[in-house]
């Protein structure tokens, strides 16, 4: 198949760019590129913060330390963060290539498996914020009605710690969720009325 003379393969979209599109796609590009690495660095951030906290206390000369194994749900957070920023960091050098090579031909394909990986870690990373948040209100207000203590009062170092690392990983949570936006973008106007003028990633 081809377009004026180019051949292109099947599931295939000839770039063709005017200069307000180049724009655009430009400044659509940096924008995943920088909301990528703020994943990678968030996600890291996120996991070290509470993947290393502990915190030692002593009842009756008994003594108990609470981490982050603890709390299933911050096990689940630190997954996810780690997986995010893994995957961030392999995203966010295809966008440097392909920055740096500027407008090529964009596969179809390629798209949807972009689209799908990004909609699949946004829905991970929302879910383990969720379960974190959960947690951490539980820790630190307690719940009467079920006799579940306040246990941040014990510990506070350690919820401190993990509320540095929770809110690290809100903020990526955010960025992952603005670009599942961006790749959705990037691959349903392929099949707009301008698709021949849809710019490459």
């Amino acid at each position: 198949m081809s377009y004026l003379g180019v051949g292109v393969s099947p599931g295939t979209v000839p770039v063709y760019h005017s200069t307000n599109l180049k724009l655009l796609d430009k400044r659509i590009k940096i924008a995943e590129l920088v909301l990528r690495f703020m994943i990678l660095g968030l996600g890291v951030v996120a996991a070290v913060l509470i993947g290393t906290d502990s915190q030692v206390k002593v009842f009756f000369s008994f003594e108990k330390e609470a981490k982050f194994t603890d709390v299933k749900a911050l096990v689940f957070l630190v997954v996810a963060n780690g997986l995010a920023a893994g995957y961030s960091l392999i995203q966010g050098f295809r966008c440097v290539v392909n920055l740096v090579r500027g407008s090529v031909l964009f596969n179809k394909p390629l798209a949807w498996a972009i689209f799908s990986a990004d909609q699949i870690m946004a829905y991970v990373t929302v879910s383990a914020v969720a379960g974190a948040g959960q947690s951490a209100v539980f820790a630190k207000e307690g719940q009467q009605e079920l006799q579940w203590m306040k246990v941040c009062n014990m510990y506070e170092k350690f919820c401190n710690q993990v509320g540095e690392g929770v809110a690290s990983a809100v903020v990526a949570c955010i960025s992952m969720v603005l670009l599942s936006c961006i790749s959705s973008f990037t691959l349903f106007r392929l099949y707009g009325p301008n698709k021949t003028k849809s710019a490459a990633w």
